[in-house]
């Protein structure tokens, strides 16, 4: 079993419902939640002129390869809706791989630790909160150490979302 660390968001409908089902949808017997972080409201980046985004991450176990873990969150994103077009533009729902155990994997369909991890406020403030002593396993820098360095992108942490019959720190 790998750990693995999964980005959320969502800045289109209902959020917090959009977000809740994907992490329910995702979860499974070769793919096992193990915590979540809180939620936090973002700015978007790129595109300044839409809602701003509901973020979180996750920590789970799986037995998925890379590719597999991939296409499970292709899946989920398709079924609630979401439609690939406009870069950085508004979703439904949106999952990215941010880690996979310490692999480092570079292919044209997939790319982990995922590339702009280390720039993103809404992804490192989450995983601090999850994992502070995590380290890049290209950089070999701690997640806190990364979030420390990064400057801008307001971020706002909300109460944690609250799944069916879970608190929110599994």
């Amino acid at each position: 079993m790998k750990l693995v660390y999964l980005g959320f968001g969502s800045n289109i409908g209902d959020r917090e419902a959009l977000l809740r089902s994907a992490l329910e949808r995702l979860e499974g017997p070769n793919l096992h939640l193990r915590r979540i972080s809180g939620l936090y409201e973002t700015e978007p980046m790129g595109i300044r002129d839409q809602p701003w985004f509901l973020n979180f991450v996750a920590e789970f176990e799986t037995s998925l390869l890379p590719k597999q873990l991939l296409q499970a969150a292709h899946r989920v994103e398709r079924e609630l809706g979401r439609r690939r077009g406009l870069i950085n533009g508004p979703r439904t729902v949106d999952i990215d791989i941010l880690l996979y155990g310490s692999s480092v994997i570079q292919s044209v369909e997939l790319e982990v630790p995922h590339p702009r991890f280390r720039e993103r406020r809404f992804v490192l403030a989450p995983l601090a909160e999850l994992n502070p002593a995590l380290r890049d396993p290209v950089t070999g820098q701690s997640v806190a150490r990364l979030l420390e360095g990064l400057h801008g992108q307001q971020v706002r942490r909300r109460a944690p979302l609250v799944l069916a019959g879970n608190s929110p720190d599994l």
